[in-house]
Order: C-alpha cells, then sequence, then structure tokens
C-alpha cells in the first residue's frame, strides 16, 4: 500500500491511499490544482482517482469537491448526513446526485482491492467517520477532527501500518489566543478538536510492534506550532513498550499547505 499526505490543517485536507489496484482519495478540501500538484507527485493523476470518500461536511474537507466531481466524475463515499451537509454548502456547487454512495458506520465497503472501514466519531457535524484502509496485508488509519476517543476507536484503529492522527492545538495557545470565547469552547469540547496531548495520550494506546509510520495532523494555523504538537507527542509516547525513541516510529508533522513524501508499505 501506499500513503500521501497531499494538505493537513486547518485551512484544508487531503489524503491519497493506493493500493495494487485502488486510487482512493480522502477528504477534498483544498482547490482541485492543489490536489493535482499533489496528485502527480505520486505519479498519477484525477483520471486515475477511482473513489473519494469524505469524513464531514466542513469546507476544510469538501472544498475542492465540487470543482473535481464535476470534472472527473469520480465516485463519493459518505454518510448519509454529510451528503445532507454537503448538499447545504453552496459554495461547493452542483455535485451529480448520481456520483453519492451512501455508507454506514462499521461497515466496510469495497473500492477494487482496497477494503475501507469507517468508524463513528465525535465532531459538531452531521455524521463524521474517521477511516482505515487495508489491502488485507497492511492498515492505513486516518483520524482527524475528533473532540474525543474512547476503547471503541481505539480497537478500530489498532494495528495499523500508518497512522495520520490530529494534534490539532496547544492547549495554553488557544487559551491566550484571539478565538472569541464560544470558538475556544466549541474546540476543547467532546464534538471540538483534540489538542496535542491527547492526540499523543490516543497515539499511545495505538502503537503497535509493526507500526512504521506516524504523521500529526490538522494542526490549528493560530493555535499550534509543529514543533509544539511533536514535542508534546513525544513526551506522550515515552517509556512506551514497543520502543524508547519516538524516532523509530517515524513521528512527524503532516504539511499544511504542501504533500508530505509518498511512503509505501
Amino acid at each position: 500500500m501506499k500513503f500521501m499526505n497531499i494538505a493537513s490543517g486547518s485551512s484544508g485536507n487531503v489524503s491519497l491511499v493506493m493500493t495494487d489496484e485502488a486510487a482512493v482519495l480522502l477528504d477534498c478540501g483544498i482547490s482541485l490544482k492543489k490536489i493535482e500538484e499533489g496528485l502527480r507527485a505520486a505519479d498519477i493523476s484525477g483520471k486515475d482517482i477511482d473513489a473519494v470518500v469524505i469524513t464531514h461536511e466542513h469546507s476544510d474537507h469538501i472544498k475542492g469537491l465540487g470543482v473535481l466531481s464535476r470534472k472527473y466524475k469520480v465516485p463519493i463515499y459518505t454518510t448519509a448526513g454529510t451528503i445532507k451537509g454537503i448538499n447545504e454548502c453552496r459554495s461547493v456547487g452542483i455535485i451529480d446526485k448520481s456520483l453519492y454512495n451512501v455508507i454506514g458506520s462499521d461497515v466496510a465497503f469495497q473500492i477494487k482491492d482496497m477494503t475501507i472501514t469507517p468508524r463513528s466519531i465525535w465532531h459538531d457535524a452531521y455524521e463524521p467517520v474517521c477511516y482505515s484502509f487495508t489491502d488485507g496485508r497492511k492498515k492505513i488509519s486516518v483520524a482527524t477532527d475528533l473532540g474525543n476517543y474512547n476503547d471503541y476507536l481505539v480497537k478500530c484503529l489498532s494495528d495499523s501500518d500508518i497512522l495520520l492522527i490530529e494534534a490539532n492545538h496547544d492547549i495554553r495557545m488557544l487559551e491566550a489566543g484571539p478565538y472569541p470565547y464560544h470558538l475556544k469552547r466549541r474546540i476543547l469540547s467532546e464534538r471540538g478538536h483534540l489538542s496535542n496531548e491527547a492526540s499523543g495520550r490516543f497515539i499511545r494506546q495505538l502503537l503497535n510492534d509493526h507500526l512504521k509510520t506516524i504523521i500529526l495532523g490538522h494542526l490549528s494555523k493560530e493555535n499550534n506550532f509543529p514543533e509544539l504538537a511533536y514535542e508534546a507527542v513525544k513526551q506522550e509516547l515515552m517509556g512506551n513498550q514497543y520502543s524508547k525513541d519516538a524516532r523509530d516510529f517515524d513521528l512527524h508533522t503532516a504539511f499544511r499547505d504542501r504533500n508530505d513524501d509518498l511512503y509505501e508499505i
């Protein structure tokens, strides 16, 4: 399997997952031009995309979906609630309803040789989910926009070979920053976003002896720095049973506005 983060942050999110036969985009929250630039870095084009899976309807996850769907006619897989939210977003424009495929939490579906499983998450959206992808041998999991996590999510995302997990904000930066009070409360709530420390505690429960890469994603531009996220998560991972050094897991932060490396497992 192959994985590449094309963009991850409060301003836009897109990832690419590939198997021997399938190429799938996870979310579509940046312009089509930037998506196509990312795809070229993986030596493919929009014509090679077999499906787009969407986590939820917030603009930083669907901004480019309308343009991409109209140009490439790519099937869209997401929950009924998210489809409702997309249809209410005027900036996305018209999307051919025949492209929609309704999925449900905990019900796996197939795109060629790729099995995709959506899982329910806490977030202030209609029916948000995160996803795991597998070819039957390797597993990639991506979970952002999490207000919280529990044993259910730990079990669902365990045994992954690559993880992209949200580390959205530094709590002190958020509390002292310019956001209005109601927005701060929303971000800190169980339907908001994971802090750096909470991300580290979550990831610690997902560690295993074959985990190759941990990517910290969806960092806030206003309330976080990559260095802060990295150090906070590294501290939470210290003393784990698998490695004394978080660098053994290739721990790093995702780029907000350009693609990461293409990882192959």
